[in-house]
């Protein structure tokens, strides 16, 4: 059953005096005043106190149930960990570079960021309705993902930029501010902006951690759309950020030290998954928090695109987090921007009605001016459109749509993490070498027996662009947002099938003989094509002549 939160500060107030576990709320037992009569406790008989006793059982009953049912219709998720024997993050890494399929290696990663929480009710009762509260009380869970020392080191070693890789914020007195200079962050100046109660915001830690880059391009492929990171280094006592929502969904994964955070409904209907995030608010426009809780290390926060939320550090512990995100811009309305202009540049051409001529009078009795006017044309108007639009679908290209916002996922994409295996067995493993003044090892024979199949299941699309067919992939893409322009190459028509055949097939191996294309030639020369691209690996490594 789901517990009513209590404030953060008397949670961290209970933990630290009491060691009581957030979600336990140690019973007061209060000393019932006696009714008196007369100067004496009134004594009621058994029968009297029997009844008595059935109808406040009763009520009691009536009322847990309700509050049950309050609870579930409207608090915040809360799960307790319950168990101690889920693995560490590297272990778990590691144990996924065996699972063969890419999707099942999604599904248990994700799985083990929300457990105990099973991954189908969270995406049945959860995901775009509410938030969830997972306490863990074990400090090392997310041990391994990304740190301080890890945050230090990409300042000392890597080129991280004011503005690109790392902003510097504060919330002081209501009023948000943004403390970017230019050039490179060097750790002297981002240490001294800390010091002086700035927040810091690594932008994409994946550029910079091969651990946050591994989990991200992992579970892209459980969400279908671009798997983000954003990391937060918050001083102790101190405010980063103004009130907002975003629009994405967002994991919150505390990694060191403390937070407080504040959650609140959206306003209104209209700011329900909204398709842009808000601008800063103040205390007054967001009314009260539905969630009022700190994390520590190991506890995990997930607020779907549209509720209000706010952070800030307790006076004795500083706080580095990271935000998973996801599902920014793909929603109905955004496939739907796609296939309606789509749909009707087809209408126009293959249907007389939607280009024949607006009456000629229609500007007297259309348009807001006249909106207000009781005229028989209006609703005659409105009907013919409505008529035109419900044609529409018709003529929508669905897939090609679909295919559209496909290549824009492709292209957000991370590249893959490969695992020894895939590198040992894909042309990034290939024995090509320089030895004793030549280049040795550059000749791979594919042959008809030859198995193999895609790197990943969601590493390449097959999409027609009007006569011609390319093949879009990530294996090119960079560790930073869109650095890279989206890659493809185009497929020969009688390679198409066999290209449907492999994507088709993943994660089973597959003989290049049983590619369906007219010759042998045909079948080795597209595998060929495929393994040089780095698009597929074989069975067993390969081996050079």
């Amino acid at each position: 059953m789901e517990r009513k939160h209590v404030s953060a500060f008397a949670i961290y107030q209970s933990t630290v005096t009491h060691s009581i576990s957030p979600n336990e709320v140690s019973p007061i037992k209060k000393r019932k005043k006696r009714k008196l009569q007369n100067g004496q406790p009134i004594v009621k008989s058994k029968t009297i106190k029997k009844k008595n006793a059935a109808v406040r059982n009763g009520l009691q009953a009536k009322k847990k149930e309700k509050q049950e049912r309050t609870l579930n219709e409207e608090e915040p998720q809360h799960r307790e960990m319950a168990d101690n024997d889920t693995p560490s993050l590297p272990t778990l890494l590691d144990t996924l570079t065996k699972v063969n399929n890419s999707r099942e290696r999604a599904n248990s990663l994700f799985q083990w960021f929300i457990h105990p929480v099973p991954l189908k009710t969270f995406l049945r009762d959860t995901w775009e309705k509410k938030p969830l509260l997972i306490k863990r009380h074990k400090l090392e869970y997310y041990k391994g993902l990304f740190s301080t020392a890890e945050f230090d080191r990409a300042l000392r070693e890597d080129n991280v930029q004011f503005g690109v890789n790392l902003d510097v914020t504060s919330y002081i007195n209501g009023k948000r501010e943004t403390h970017n200079p230019p050039g490179r962050a060097l750790p002297y100046t981002v240490w001294n902006f800390y010091e002086s109660g700035c927040s810091l915001r690594m932008l994409n830690p994946q550029a910079f951690s091969s651990t946050v880059w591994n989990v991200l391009s992992i579970l892209q492929e459980l969400f279908g759309s671009m798997a983000g990171a954003n990391v937060y280094l918050t001083p102790a006592g101190t405010q980063g950020f103004a009130p907002h929502y975003d629009d994405i969904e967002a994991f919150v994964v505390q990694l060191e030290g403390k937070k407080h955070w504040r959650v609140y409904n959206p306003r209104t209907e209209d700011e329900v998954l909204p398709v842009v995030s808000s601008p800063n608010f103040n205390q007054a426009e967001i009314g009260k928090p539905i969630l009022d809780v700190v994390l520590e290390a190991g506890d995990l926060l997930y607020f779907p695109r549209g509720f209000i939320h706010q952070g800030d550090c307790l006076p004795d512990a500083h706080s580095l987090h990271v935000t998973i995100s996801s599902y920014q811009k793909n929603s109905w309305g955004e496939l739907l921007t796609k296939l309606v202009p789509a749909a009707l540049e087809i209408a126009m051409e293959e249907d007389v009605e939607y280009r024949k001529g607006l009456p000629l009078d229609y500007l007297s009795y259309m348009g807001v001016q006249n909106s207000d006017k009781e005229d028989p044309r209006r609703a005659e108007f409105l009907s013919h459109v409505g008529s035109l639009m419900k044609k529409l679908v018709a003529y929508a290209p669905v897939d090609a749509a679909v295919d559209q916002k496909a290549r824009e996922f492709l292209h957000d994409c991370l590249p893959p993490v490969l695992t020894p295996v895939e590198k040992a067995s894909s042309v990034y493993g290939a024995p090509a070498r320089w030895e004793d003044g030549e280049a040795l090892g550059l000749v791979i024979h594919m042959r008809p027996q030859t198995r193999i199949r895609l790197i990943r299941a969601g590493i390449a699309r097959l999409c027609s662009d009007g006569e011609e067919v390319s093949l879009y992939h990530t294996v090119e893409n960079s560790r930073v947002y869109h650095q890279e322009e989206l890659k493809s190459f185009e497929i020969r028509p009688e390679h198409t099938d066999a290209m449907e055949f492999l994507l088709h097939s993943y994660p089973k191996f597959v003989t290049v003989s049983s590619l369906p294309c007219d010759t042998t030639e045909e079948k080795l020369s597209l595998a060929d094509l495929l393994f040089e691209k780095g698009l597929i690996h074989t069975a067993e490594p390969p081996k050079s002549e």
